[in-house]
């Protein structure tokens, strides 16, 4: 595809299974998704989160869909942590699309998760941005 130029910036998010404390290395689980998207050719700008959940942002390449990426990226930390301790992630994710003039902010946002998560459950985060994002929900289905 030389003749192809895109910029779809997409903020990922998606959380362990009933949102428990699973990840026990988070930092560490950020390093390891970098390997596997710069291996998937997916340039990954951000990477963040808790003991429960992982924000990316990363840029969606012209030949791959969103639920490709996010496939690759579930499916492979899911088998790495996996030989750690017992470990799943949730049933789906959510993907926000990012302007580039928002791209910063987006990058400070996910760099500041502990601290954001000092005040707020990964619950309270989740329905605002949904919210933020007029994303319709269910929310009796929200979380799983």
């Amino acid at each position: 595809m030389a003749h192809t130029h895109t910029c779809n910036l997409v903020h990922c998010i998606f959380s362990t299974k009933g949102r428990g404390d699973l990840i026990p290395d988070p930092p560490r689980l950020w390093q390891y998704v970098g390997g596997i998207a710069r291996q998937k050719q997916v340039l990954l700008l951000a990477a963040g989160g808790t003991a429960n959940h992982l924000h990316l942002l990363f840029a969606l390449p012209p030949t791959m869909t969103l639920a490709k990426v996010v496939q690759e990226l579930k499916g492979n930390t899911s088998r790495w942590l996996n030989e750690r301790s017992r470990f799943a992630w949730q049933e789906g994710y959510s993907g926000f699309s990012v302007s580039q003039s928002q791209r910063k902010t987006v990058v400070d946002y996910i760099d500041r998760q502990a601290e954001h998560h000092a005040k707020w459950s990964f619950e309270q985060e989740f329905l605002t941005l949904l919210k933020k994002s007029g994303i319709p929900y269910d929310p009796r289905f929200v979380f799983g």
